[in-house]
């Protein structure tokens, strides 16, 4: 593999995996620096949680404009820089205002999820952008599954250790970029800034009319909005509907990461191969749908990980579909799709946890009228049906891409 290649797997997996690195300590973290209680803590890592949403939504975009217009290589090292250095910052921190301050600039910076994936486009050949963001997918489960184990063993050794940890990370990321990454947007298809493009509002609105990326970008929304669903609730359906201990619900979860990463880092390519980018993307739905479905009304623990590896075949679904608008743009506008795809991602995270949250407290309270703790799974079923029927509309007279 490439070096520039690992070098953007590399930045992708240190954005998630410093984001799970420091989930473990933020409780304990809080009520260090607020003499709070664990409630007032929980109050106050919503409130961080939102500020990293909001600062990813609004500035994924810009950054992605700003690779298109002065290179790919100048955005992710000077963001890996402020990384660290925000890292740094947060370990220090001994009040809240602090802590707020390191989110609203970690936001920012996690931004640049738009930029390297740009670059992956540009490193992919022709035609096989889709395989590239498969691996980018693969190595955000990655992440997801080594930040929160790291992070749990060095909260070990103090609130801080974990910080320290990601900074050193970013660091040593950046370093190895400056050595190996190339400037990959050329004289050819560089582009002059425009603020209309460069926040997600009007980023959005272009985006949309042209020729089939509209129907693209609503379709990526309805899937991160519905699989939202897994972060957001899986720990207390799993534990009201099956009774299983935290043990087990952390072994389904690592088992459902382990599954999604071999299927958009290695079976992907298979798959594009035999059915193509709107193919491997209808099947993803499918499968999706099918897993939604399943795990609404599953009363079986056994039979649900049995079915964990069907429904991480539904991952396929995101690198597809964004193949299939990256192939449509061409490489001048790849980061510009990219930014808006980052800050569609920042709304279904900020907005699904509380929806999907309400849906389940409501089905799941012991005074509920209609007890049904898979409800939130239905709500993503729907999505996914919608985004299905949207995705085959117009398009099943067109050939795949």
């Amino acid at each position: 593999m490439p070096l520039p290649v690992v070098f953007v797997l590399i930045t992708v997996m240190i954005d998630t995996v410093g984001v799970g690195l420091i989930m473990p300590v933020m409780p304990d973290l809080i009520e260090e620096v607020t003499g709070g209680s664990l409630a007032d803590a929980a109050l106050w890592g919503g409130v961080l949680t939102a500020a990293f949403a909001v600062m990813q939504f609004l500035f994924a975009p810009l950054l992605g404009s700003l690779s298109d217009r002065f290179g790919r290589r100048p955005v992710l090292l000077v963001s890996l820089a402020v990384m660290a250095l925000d890292y740094v910052l947060m370990a220090f921190a001994g009040a809240i205002w602090l802590l707020l301050v390191g989110r609203i600039i970690g936001g920012i910076t996690a931004a640049t999820h738009a930029a390297a994936s740009a670059t992956m486009a540009d490193l992919s050949e022709p035609g096989k952008e889709a395989e590239g963001f498969g691996l980018v997918s693969a190595a955000v489960g990655v992440g997801f599954i080594a930040g929160p184990l790291i992070g749990g063993a060095l909260g070990e050794f103090g609130t801080r250790a974990p910080f320290w940890a990601a900074a050193v990370l970013a660091t040593a990321n950046g370093i190895f970029g400056w050595f190996v990454l190339r400037e990959t947007v050329t004289d050819d298809i560089r582009r002059k800034f425009d603020w209309r493009r460069a926040n997600p509002f009007g980023s959005f609105y272009t985006l949309s009319k042209l020729p089939g990326i509209g129907k693209g970008l609503i379709g990526f929304f309805c899937y991160q909005f519905s699989f939202t669903v897994y972060p957001a609730v899986w720990a207390y359906f799993a534990k009201a509907r099956f009774d299983w201990d935290a043990g087990m619900i952390g072994l389904s979860l690592a088992l459902f990461g382990v599954s999604m990463v071999l299927v958009q880092g290695v079976l992907i390519r298979s798959i594009l191969a035999r059915f193509g980018n709107r193919g491997t993307a209808f099947l993803g739905l499918v499968f999706s749908a099918i897993g939604f479905g399943a795990l609404s009304v599953v009363t079986s623990g056994t039979v649900v990980l049995i079915l964990t590896p069907l429904a991480a075949l539904g991952a396929i679904f995101s690198p597809a579909v964004q193949g299939m608008m990256s192939t449509k743009l061409g490489p001048e506008r790849q980061g510009e799709l990219q930014g808006i795809l980052g800050s569609i991602t920042a709304v279904a995270m900020a907005i699904a946890p509380l929806l999907m949250g309400g849906i389940f407290a409501y089905f799941a309270a012991t005074d509920t009228s209609y007890y049904f703790p898979g409800a939130p799974f239905v709500l993503s079923l729907g999505l996914t049906l919608f985004a299905l029927a949207m995705f085959l509309m117009p398009a099943s007279r067109r050939q795949k891409s």
